[in-house]
């Protein structure tokens, strides 16, 4: 056996998330995972704005969600993450999870209906990595 460390590694990600995604999908029957991306552009076509997450059997994650600083405070954040709840609906989820680090948005989430379900320690300056949780409906 040969163990090799180093930076990205577009062939081996794809293969485990081949490998994982086929794991996941005999262990819960759920084989209709999705990617999910949602672009906010001005009228130039700049991107002033976007998210990213996926969706899974009944479940949802958001990965990324970012705002051009000048658009800050405009309510973009909101509708993005409303449109990603939209379509998670749609999509057939029930509940979506989001983490954010404790010196970026995690009242942002709150403010949304999102409850903290955990913290991890030990991001670089004292920081923590902020986990939230909501449901989108009645089980």
């Amino acid at each position: 056996m040969k163990l090799t460390t180093g930076g990205e590694d577009k062939e081996l990600a794809d293969l485990l998330d081949e490998a994982l995604t086929a794991f996941n999908a005999r262990a819960t029957g759920a084989d209709d995972g999705d990617e999910m991306a949602i672009r906010a552009t001005d009228d130039d076509g700049a991107v002033i704005g976007g998210l990213t997450g996926w969706t899974w059997g009944d479940s949802c994650e958001i990965h990324m969600l970012w705002v051009r600083d000048d658009q800050r405070g405009s309510g973009l954040g909101t509708r993005l993450m409303e449109a990603a709840e939209e379509e998670a609906r749609r999509r057939g989820c029930r509940h979506v999870a989001v983490s954010s680090y404790s010196f970026q948005a995690p009242g942002f989430y709150q403010k949304l209906g999102y409850v903290v379900t955990g913290r991890t320690p030990g991001v670089p300056g004292g920081h923590e990595d902020v986990h939230l949780y909501k449901r989108l409906g009645e089980d």
